[in-house]
């Protein structure tokens, strides 16, 4: 196994998190993917690499041109315009409001680009979350040379950015980056299965319309979770797409028995398309304990998540999401990864 990474996306670093109510530290922050990578580096010697550079023009198969634009210049704008720390939106186009407009001052540039308050424009933003994909897209040019599996640690996560929008600590949707670069190498399908604790709203925004991507997603309930607005099971798709997703929200303290049952459906669906290649949007923030979670998955179960995701014999990439218990990412991330790998070396 092959674990990607690369230093910059340690740059991304926000100052305060407006959180329900609150200012508080940043859940997300690079001390987790730090302590990652030192697990990792302890269970798989060997196995990390650089991640690679790869042209924007794979962003930009995902993501619209002016948004790639306004990443990589708001930081900029924020600071010209005489303005010092963290660029926050500050209003939200809703209901009767000109969401189409985009205003020329930078806070309403950010506002525009934006979905909620918890997720800050930072200096080093773009260079962090324009590694974190080209750690996605390394991982996936890995598959595509043959290989069967391989870990991307990709940080800022991603599957809250869609189209032309960032939040949930999300700027760049690695894995539908990832995604589509493996279609553009010739696979005809892609299956995404994202078992983060919270929705993948950008993943399904982006793939909604589409029967070649299939994107499932197994999380927290929205009548009570971020992202609230999005995830619930009567969203199938469109179009073409229709049928091609599925959610399958849970309730607040499920624990292995009901979201073992919740997988097994997710993997069957999955089967069921058969795939060219599968890619995991692994959050482990479903772990007993973590801050931003409701569900009480142990350790044994993330190794169970990772042998039943390997039953598949799909060539798979994982693509690191969330997970904010940070003395607990390692070893859940670990587990998954054992899972799958044990799984895969007894299958004949």
């Amino acid at each position: 196994m092959k674990a990607f990474f690369a230093r910059e996306q340690l740059l991304h670093d926000q100052s305060v998190e407006f959180n329900r109510g609150e200012l508080t530290a940043p859940y997300e922050s690079g001390k987790r993917a730090e302590m990652l990578f030192s697990a990792l580096e302890a269970a798989f010697p060997g196995a990390a690499r650089d991640a690679a550079e790869f042209p924007v023009s794979h962003l930009l198969d995902i993501h619209d041109a002016d948004y790639i634009g306004f990443l990589q210049s708001a930081f900029g704008e924020w600071i010209a315009e005489g303005r010092t720390g963290d660029a926050f939106p500050m209003v939200w186009p809703v209901h009767d409001m000109r969401g189409e407009k985009i205003p020329n001052t930078i806070v309403g540039k950010i506002s525009h680009y934006s979905f909620e308050i918890s997720t800050a424009i930072t200096k080093h933003s773009w260079i962090s979350a324009r590694r974190s994909a080209e750690t996605a897209l390394s991982g996936a040019q890995e598959l595509s040379r043959g290989a069967n599996m391989a870990f991307s640690l990709c940080r800022p996560p991603g599957h809250h950015a869609g189209r032309g929008y960032f939040g949930g600590y999300c700027y760049l949707n690695n894995a539908g980056i990832a995604a589509q670069y493996l279609r553009n190498e010739g696979a005809l399908r892609i299956a995404i299965l994202d078992v983060d604790y919270h929705h993948g709203n950008g993943t399904q925004q982006i793939f909604y319309d589409r029967d070649d991507v299939f994107y499932v997603s197994v999380h927290a309930d929205p009548d009570t979770d971020f992202p609230y607005f999005l995830g619930y099971a009567d969203e199938t798709g469109a179009g073409k797409g229709e049928g091609f997703n599925l959610n399958i929200p849970l309730s607040r303290g499920a624990a292995w028995p009901s979201y073992g049952e919740a997988l097994s459906h997710a993997l069957n669906r999955i089967g069921d398309y058969a795939p060219d290649a599968l890619i995991v949007s692994l959050g482990v923030d479903t772990s007993a304990g973590d801050p931003l979670s409701g569900f009480l998955l142990t350790r044994d179960d993330f190794a169970r998540m990772g042998a039943a995701i390997a039953a598949l014999q799909r060539q798979t990439l994982f693509v690191f999401e969330g997970g904010y218990a940070i003395n607990d990412v390692g070893g859940n991330v670990v587990s998954v990864l054992n899972g799958f790998l044990g799984a895969a070396h007894s299958t004949p």
